[in-house]
């Protein structure tokens, strides 16, 4: 509030300025409070920073390269999940397709169309926004997602083992040791049977 003197009067009158709160309130709601939405080869860059934060003080590298970041969201956006806050990427889900039972070496490039499983490469969230419980939301709305997509029948993906009980509460089901090793690390491989219909509820994207 500013404050402007009347002439010849020892009183002040206010003076308001003219906050344009129309305005205001349209810019605040241009973009959802929260979004989930497929990512786009756009989103590459906010992805492979997040991912890069996450992963490279623990094992030392990126599940995946950006190159390969950008590779899969151009063959296979459907196959990802970004949640969104006030326009910004919090997390993400990338998945690819797969049509052999196990995930070999070849899974972690790959992308094989039309095929019965999907192989999640990674899911990845945002450090201000961990110990929120955000990663197995998201896993559960990708997962109820790809009920959607005709033909999908399972998900795999390897790792480790203290993750193991984190995946088993979203579903998933041990398969054993996994075939691939990165840079001496040994994982697991997990299965998700994908059936029946996706969970009604607002937004569930079907």
């Amino acid at each position: 509030i500013m404050t402007q003197q009347v002439s010849g009067s020892p009183f002040f009158k206010p003076f308001f300025l003219k906050t344009p709160v129309s305005l205001l309130r349209q810019r605040r709601h241009t973009l959802p409070a929260s979004e989930f939405r497929n990512l786009t080869p756009q989103d590459a860059i906010s992805v492979f920073e997040i991912e890069r934060e996450a992963f490279v003080s623990v094992s030392g590298e990126c599940p995946l390269t950006l190159d390969e970041v950008l590779n899969f969201l151009g063959q296979c956006p459907e196959l990802s999940l970004g949640w969104f806050e006030e326009g910004q990427l919090v997390a993400f889900i990338i998945g690819s397709g797969w049509g052999k039972e196990r995930l070999s070496q070849e899974a972690m490039t790959q992308h094989v169309p039309d095929s019965p499983a999907v192989h999640i490469h990674v899911l990845s969230v945002h450090r201000h926004c961990r110990q929120q419980g955000k990663g197995s939301i998201l896993l559960w709305r990708y997962l109820q997602y790809l009920r959607c997509i005709p033909g999908l029948r399972r998900a795999l993906l390897i790792c480790e083992e203290f993750l193991v009980p984190f995946y088993q509460k979203a579903g998933f089901k041990e398969k054993g040791p996994s075939a691939i090793s990165i840079s001496n690390m040994q994982f697991q491989e997990m299965e998700y049977t994908i059936g029946g219909q996706a969970y009604t509820r607002r937004n569930s994207g079907c």
